[in-house]
């Protein structure tokens, strides 16, 4: 890490609790860096990432507003590996950028990168540590059934496409478990916030020796 911040990449699987828990890191006082967040932003109206967007797939992925059509979008990437690759090579520099722009910018003691595929898309790089939130993934599918309304098919679609728990779980330096009560995850914030303050002491110690 070149950025002279403690960076923790908080990642998890589909309803695994990610902004739970990242919402209970900001209770801290800790900045958060929300990847989703920074995706939205880089192809907002008026964005460098829509104007590349439109001349390559043509206004129909417009809505009226002027806004992009996501659905759209993705029906024109999903079955076609040459334009997903396109895109992805077009927002993720984008995205990344943003992201350490706005971890600069912080003045919190640690930041906390919120990125849903943290791992799969080789993010992990970018941070000090990293952090699992995990959860089975019967719940996973309960879960996001539930929040989105889609079927138990369209759910396990999406887990397949994603890393699996083992591997992710494999690649964490830390792991939150979110199958318990509230007060529990609560209690497993706390004591990795206090973890990542040290952690961060001892960072801006070695920077200035």
């Amino acid at each position: 890490m070149s950025l002279n911040k403690y960076v923790v990449g908080l990642t998890g699987g589909i309803a695994s609790g990610k902004t739970t828990v990242a919402n209970l890191f900001a209770e801290y006082g800790i900045d958060l860096v929300d990847a989703d967040i920074i995706a939205r932003e880089v192809v907002s109206i008026g964005s460098d990432g829509l104007k590349a967007i439109e001349q390559h797939f043509g206004q129909s992925l417009l809505l009226t507003d002027g806004s992009l059509d996501r659905s759209a979008l993705r029906a024109q990437v999903f079955d076609n590996p040459q334009q997903r690759l396109w895109l992805n090579n077009l927002l993720h520099p984008m995205i990344r950028q943003k992201m350490l722009d706005q971890v600069q910018a912080s003045t919190s003691s640690y930041v906390i990168m919120v990125v849903p595929l943290l791992f799969e898309n080789h993010l992990d790089s970018l941070v000090d540590t990293t952090l699992v939130v995990d959860i089975a993934p019967e719940l996973q599918i309960s879960r996001t059934m539930q929040r989105d309304g889609v079927s138990k098919q369209q759910v396990e679609h999406i887990l397949a496409s994603q890393m699996t728990r083992e591997q992710r779980l494999a690649k964490a330096d830390n792991i939150i478990d979110n199958q318990g009560e509230y007060e529990l995850l609560r209690s497993q914030v706390l004591r990795l916030h206090q973890q990542y303050l040290q952690h961060a002491a001892d960072l801006e110690t070695n920077v200035n020796d």
